[in-house]
């Protein structure tokens, strides 16, 4: 089966968000059919108060412009009532253990938290001890919620998801990690280029190989040449995340993997340019490339809004 043949149920097994390792095929299918029906609502103007009633607490340790936007956004036009709560306000930035914050959310009708962290051992101590839907906004180890609206974009581009190539240039953190699994499990090809000694974790890698579908290839590489050759969808993203300082040592060994518009003709043709945001133009990517044709970029951070809404209504509805 493909994406374009599977039905939609309208419901999916999970009851949380932490990671696409726990999801099947299916179930990503699911968000990306649901987020693609709530975009033509929002498109046509038709209201879809889904969640009317329902509490979203949104839990920032780390800032963000389209996590939050599109958090918040998302919820409301779900009918629902989205409640921001920075770590510098809340007890729980203060040294209150997580299992006491999510049980003090949930009494105070709470419905679901999302939460934008560093580390995913939080969002599963969230999961353990309350019984309301927790989605991850990112962690260091994983972003879910960026590679859905990636997905949906790459879809609204090829019509397809099967057979298509990724390639991602960057550390193998967060992005590289949840690409590889999601991309897997679509029956999409991912590569990941990345310096020798920041690749990603191999338990990541092996995971997201035994999860692959329909034949879908994952590789990890060090040789630019090689992994941009046959690319349909070019990926990167900052070479410093946020709280990073810059080292000279590791810059070098990450520009020759920068974006730029040399590269982009070592891929396919049609292919087209990614990048979660915010950039570091003439860094990781070239503006030329940023303001180029192949660049999809903003399509991509405005599916956030309806990707991450289709994530919503599936986890917290009735």
């Amino acid at each position: 089966m493909t994406f374009n043949e599977y039905k939609a149920t309208g419901k999916i097994n999970n009851k949380h968000m932490l990671t696409l390792m726990d999801y099947s095929t299916e179930e990503i299918w699911e968000i990306l059919k649901c987020a693609i029906e709530l975009k033509k609502k929002q498109y046509a103007r038709e209201p879809h108060p889904y969640l009317k009633d329902k509490t979203l607490a949104m839990i920032f340790a780390k800032s963000s412009t389209r996590t939050r936007i599109s958090f918040e956004q998302g919820f409301k036009q779900l009918g629902g009532s989205p409640l921001f709560l920075s770590t510098n306000d809340i007890q729980l930035g203060r040294g209150e253990p997580i299992r006491d914050t999510v049980r003090v959310l949930e009494r105070m009708n709470i419905d679901g938290i999302m939460i934008r962290t560093y580390k995913q051992s939080d969002l599963e101590e969230l999961a353990k001890w309350g019984h309301i839907p927790i989605i991850n906004g990112l962690t260091d180890e994983y972003h879910p919620c960026q590679v859905l609206a990636d997905l949906l974009t790459v879809y609204e581009k090829f019509g397809k998801l099967e057979g298509l190539k990724l390639t991602f240039f960057g550390e193998g953190f967060n992005m590289a990690n949840s690409l590889m699994l999601g991309c897997a499990k679509v029956g999409m090809d991912v590569c990941i280029c990345a310096p020798e000694d920041l690749q990603p974790d191999p338990a990541v890698v092996e995971a997201a190989k035994k999860s692959a579908v329909g034949g879908a290839k994952v590789t990890v590489t060090s040789d630019v040449d090689e992994a941009v050759k046959g690319a349909d969808v070019v990926y990167t993203d900052v070479f410093f995340s946020m709280g990073q300082a810059k080292d000279p040592a590791k810059e070098a060994a990450m520009m020759p993997m920068q974006v730029n518009s040399v590269m982009m003709k070592k891929a396919n043709p049609d292919a087209i340019f990614l990048h979660c945001l915010p950039a570091h133009r003439g860094e990781e990517v070239t503006d030329e490339v940023m303001e180029g044709k192949q660049s999809w970029i903003f399509q991509e951070a405005e599916n956030r809004l309806h990707a991450q809404k289709a994530v919503m209504y599936l986890l917290m509805k009735e």
